[in-house]
């Protein structure tokens, strides 16, 4: 059975609140749509993710921090074209942000999981955004706030005309997680186009690289033109890769949430 076909025939939440509680087992068994196909002209080699720049990844000059966001009136207005950040607490979204921009606190790191707690809008070079969503699968978060991030998030995922696509973190060292696994079933079922990212690469060897990324692509059904993209904030490593999946998203494609 292909990857598309696996996919196919998994299984999808029923909502954004139980993808990212801790403790939830409701699943509604429906069929999920195969992923769209959202990989980047040239990212061939993104398969394993351990290959040098294309030749015109984009150039970050300006980022900008912009609001902090708990309901759809607090949105940016200037209609510019958005990718979402998501993906289990302390799992380096923060620090992708900082790399990626050049600075150093652009986005706020903090050795505390669960606390984003809002939707973070960054301008880029007064063109694009990039949406750091609360991280998800921290169980000392109180049911009544992870169902509030729940219902945020899907409405922002589900609602939002400017979202392009969104990434999902994963940290390398570790399978994905059953919420990992979750909020993969959940945007495939609504049509979302994901890709993956997998982070903190230099707490392992190179040598494990393609073994991992290979676990991370099995555990989220991804399929194999989609490329899983190995990044390290400590080192930079993918940074160049990750900056060529942004400039696909941003102007090389039309999604759009369901209305």
């Amino acid at each position: 059975m292909s990857d598309k076909e696996s996919l196919a025939n998994s299984t999808a939440t029923t909502g954004l609140t139980n993808a990212i509680a801790p403790d939830s087992a409701t699943v509604d068994p429906m069929p999920v749509p195969p992923a769209p196909a959202i990989a980047p002209p040239g990212a061939g080699s993104g398969k394993v993710a351990d290959a040098g720049p294309t030749e015109a990844w984009l150039k970050i000059k300006e980022a900008e921090f912009v609001i902090s966001a708990v309901k759809g009136e607090q949105y940016p207005e200037d209609n510019f074209p958005e990718v979402a950040l998501v993906g289990r607490s302390n799992v380096g979204k923060s620090s992708l942000i900082n790399k990626l921009c050049n600075r150093r606190h652009l986005a706020r790191t903090s050795s505390t999981p669960g606390k984003t707690q809002t939707l973070n809008f960054y301008r880029i070079n007064q063109a694009a955004y990039i949406v750091d969503l609360p991280g998800y699968g921290y169980a000392s978060v109180s049911k009544t706030q992870r169902a509030s991030w729940g219902s945020m998030m899907e409405h922002y995922l589900r609602k939002r005309p400017q979202l392009r696509g969104v990434i999902q973190l994963i940290d390398i060292r570790h399978p994905p997680s059953k919420d990992d696994i979750a909020m993969r079933e959940w945007l495939n079922h609504f049509k979302i186009g994901a890709a993956v990212i997998a982070t903190k690469a230099d707490k392992i060897n190179r040598g494990q690289y393609a073994k991992q990324v290979k676990q991370i692509r099995q555990d989220l059904g991804v399929p194999k033109e989609i490329p899983i993209i190995v990044f390290s904030a400590e080192t930079g490593h993918g940074k160049e890769d990750v900056l060529d999946l942004l400039d696909y998203f941003w102007n090389g494609m039309e999604t759009q949430p369901e209305v």
